[in-house]
């Protein structure tokens, strides 16, 4: 698998694999995350491939299997600013995936892709739905923490927050939330 910045040529196939992962979310008890507001609408793709945040992942045939933003910085998501119960490990720059989906043509591709984030920049946060346990196992699996609650400016739904943080042991049971 590869990891490259989405083209504008990527936009039709990158909309496909959204509407791909909201009907996935819903057949797994998740339907509000992305359902109730058919997130996230192409405008808001556009103006990250515009912004060069917005990535597909190939797979090894060289089709576009998933997709996702990313961002790194001191305040790479300002709304993470606003954790309740909880709080972060620190305040060191980070990386944030959002929108991270996969057209489940073959295992794996969350992952390398979250992989390749945590390359990218050793301290990364993400947030995910409540209902939304197939995520929640993945970052647990990937060595994430809950760190607290935030939430989006997309609905009224807390999102739980998650951080991997290289400066930061995480115990194998990975029961270590903050």
């Amino acid at each position: 698998m590869e990891i490259r910045k989405a083209e504008e040529r990527d936009l039709p196939r990158i909309m496909e694999i959204y509407a791909h992962a909201r009907a996935f979310m819903a057949a797994h008890g998740n339907p509000k995350q992305w359902g109730a507001t058919n997130w996230p609408p192409e405008e808001a793709v556009r103006c990250s491939i515009r912004a060069g945040e917005s990535y597909v992942c190939l797979n090894d045939a060289g089709r576009v299997a998933g997709t996702f933003y990313y961002s790194q910085g001191p305040d790479a998501e300002p709304l993470y600013k606003n954790l309740t119960e909880g709080r972060w490990f620190d305040d060191s720059p980070y990386g944030v995936v959002h929108r991270i989906a996969t057209d489940h043509s073959e295992k794996g591709i969350g992952a390398f892709c979250l992989n390749w984030a945590y390359e990218q920049c050793p301290h990364q946060r993400i947030d995910t739905h409540g209902d939304n346990t197939v995520m929640q196992n993945l970052l647990k699996k990937l060595g994430y923490v809950y760190c607290g609650i935030t939430h989006v400016a997309q609905d009224d739904d807390p999102r739980l927050a998650f951080e991997k943080n290289a400066r930061i042991p995480v115990r194998p049971d990975n029961d270590n939330e903050i």
